[in-house]
């Protein structure tokens, strides 16, 4: 996995170390319930998803280039909605999550953005595709920001991990569209 960097941000591998402000942020129940996974109840909640990060290779740290703290996660990973194998590969799926005390700061708007350039410059993608709850207006505010388009709406596309069913809200952006704006 390729480290990335913005103006205020690195987006890097994940860790060990990165353990406390994994924790930090993922305890928090506003922001794992905004993407639909459950809060951690405790720091082998965070021990688990830091393996998983680190295993998988497909999601970066977000971190202040400043401080190096961890603020937040971007995963970019086959679109398994989209048809045969070969779309797929070239089809991508974003998702991310930001420690509440950065929200509405423009950190993740800059993080997407560098991830969608990425993805299309240097991962072959044609096509991204990112999806957000109805209720997850900040979510939406980000993905309008980095240029996609709404696609549809999948009715109770979703089970939440304490059995909350919602709309998934899909949003796709293009090669060629992402080069003609």
């Amino acid at each position: 996995m390729d480290m990335l960097e913005t103006d205020r941000l690195l987006l890097r591998e994940w860790q060990p170390a990165d353990l406390d402000d994994l924790y930090a942020y993922a305890s928090n129940p506003n922001v794992g319930t905004m993407a639909g996974w459950k809060p951690h109840n405790s720091k082998e909640d965070s021990v688990h998803a830091l393996k998983s990060f680190i295993e998988s290779g497909d999601t970066w740290a977000v971190a202040l280039k400043e401080s190096g703290k961890v603020i937040g996660q971007i995963r970019i990973y086959p679109d398994e909605n989209r048809g045969s194998y070969s779309t797929r590969n070239s089809a991508k799926l974003i998702s991310y999550a930001l420690s509440e005390a950065y929200w509405g700061k423009g950190f993740m708007t800059e993080a997407v953005k560098c991830v969608v350039q990425y993805a299309f410059d240097e991962l072959g993608a044609e096509l991204l595709s990112v999806f957000h709850f109805p209720h997850n207006t900040r979510t939406r505010r980000v993905i309008e920001k980095c240029g996609f388009q709404y696609e549809t709406t999948i009715e109770q596309g979703y089970q939440c991990y304490n059995g909350q069913i919602f709309d998934s809200i899909c949003y796709s952006i293009s090669k060629a569209e992402y080069y003609s704006a």
